[in-house]
């Protein structure tokens, strides 16, 4: 195999920006180092045209900004699998956005695919194997091993391939145009602003009494500061189990400590003097100042609305299957209780319907109207 470059220096990364500006299409993917330290980040991009495969080291460069008006540049199409935390990473790291996107995941949906993991797709389709061992490894270390450097540059190689069997099948099917809609609506897709107190984002959090709250309020931001203190991702500090058993149990001292899954002797004595000092910051919290789960009104039964979404529901399930479709890729659950709400009965009334997308009203807007009609 020919030797992979990675490019390190801003010198060759404007070169390789000027070389990938006469190109009609370019495979992209990038290796982020989540499971490995605090912050997560990008840490290498792959790009192939047709002819070559390069790497980019963005821990090495001054920034991507060559790549932006490439990216942007709705003319050259940018292919994915997968892209969703892609865009949103790129957005984050390097204010760089996409257009002119090609997702070889969303194709498989819409093809009817049985597996749309990349791996499964190289396999059937060319008798490719990836080997996926490097998906968990720390991509932020350096140098860079061979095996990662092939794993990174077989991602992206063969997606070209894969675009010109999918382009072909879609356009076969009339699904190009859904296609299509469907890579528009994920060149918006960004990280949301994470404001507000952090129990607010945990899981579970809506079941748990405020005072409980608060005392996880505590916990979890011991848990970021420990976790930005020693770079290391939140969850390999402390799991989200276990806080929510301390916040519920509230304990006093290090007796109240044990006893509890998950948390063994020895990070009792390493983290048992500041898990107690975070409950009890908790337990100090005024009554007035803790934390609040927002609720939702919740909407009042209507008999009629609950038939309409069951006989919706029951003809997506028909109609997914004369379409070889998952019921979910076909029109997903939001859109039919959407449709239900709205109960729109006429062509022109189904773009009130939020969620609905343009390929959905055109495909399926007859069926839709004569199954609430």
């Amino acid at each position: 195999m020919k030797k992979i470059e990675i490019l390190t220096t801003d010198a060759q990364l404007a070169e390789l920006a000027g070389q990938l500006a006469v190109e009609t299409s370019i495979a992209v993917d990038l290796e982020a180092d989540s499971m490995h330290n605090y912050q997560e980040k990008v840490c290498l991009l792959q790009v192939s045209t047709l002819r070559r495969t390069v790497l980019i080291d963005p821990l090495a460069v001054s920034g991507l900004g060559p790549l932006r008006p490439l990216l942007a540049d709705p003319s050259i199409r940018k292919i994915f699998h997968a892209a969703d935390y892609d865009l949103r990473s790129l957005k984050r790291d390097f204010d760089l956005s996409v257009h002119g996107l090609f997702d070889t995941m969303i194709s498989a949906q819409l093809l009817g695919e049985e597996r749309i993991g990349l791996a499964d797709l190289l396999r059937k389709y060319f008798a490719v194997e990836l080997d996926k061992k490097f998906q968990r490894a720390d991509w932020s270390q350096r140098p860079l091993s061979d095996d990662m450097v092939r794993y990174a540059a077989e991602d992206t190689r063969h997606l070209h391939r894969l675009v010109a069997l999918f382009e072909e099948r879609l356009t076969s099917l009339g699904r190009m145009s859904w296609a299509e809609e469907e890579f528009t609506l994920m060149e918006d897709v960004r990280f949301a602003e994470n404001d507000g107190p952090l129990c607010l984002r945990f899981k579970g959090a809506g079941a748990l009494p405020r005072r409980d709250l608060g005392v996880l309020e505590m916990l979890l931001q011991w848990r970021e500061q420990e976790g930005a203190r020693l770079n290391r991702p939140v969850y390999k500090i402390l799991g989200s189990k276990q806080l929510q058993e301390l916040a519920q149990r509230k304990p006093q001292d290090k007796n109240g400590l044990r006893g509890i899954e998950g948390l063994p002797p020895r990070l009792v004595d390493r983290y048992g003097d500041a898990l107690l000092s975070a409950v009890g910051d908790g337990l100090a919290i005024s009554d007035e100042k803790l934390p609040k789960f927002p609720r939702q009104l919740r909407r009042a039964k209507d008999p009629e609305c609950e038939d309409r979404l069951k006989a919706l529901k029951q003809w997506r399930q028909e109609a997914a299957s004369a379409y070889a479709l998952e019921p979910g890729v076909l029109i997903n659950n939001a859109a039919l209780d959407a449709l239900a709400q709205v109960n729109p009965r006429t062509t022109a009334a189904l773009d009130t319907v939020v969620g609905l997308k343009n390929w959905q009203k055109r495909e399926l807007g007859a069926a839709l109207l004569a199954i609430l009609g």
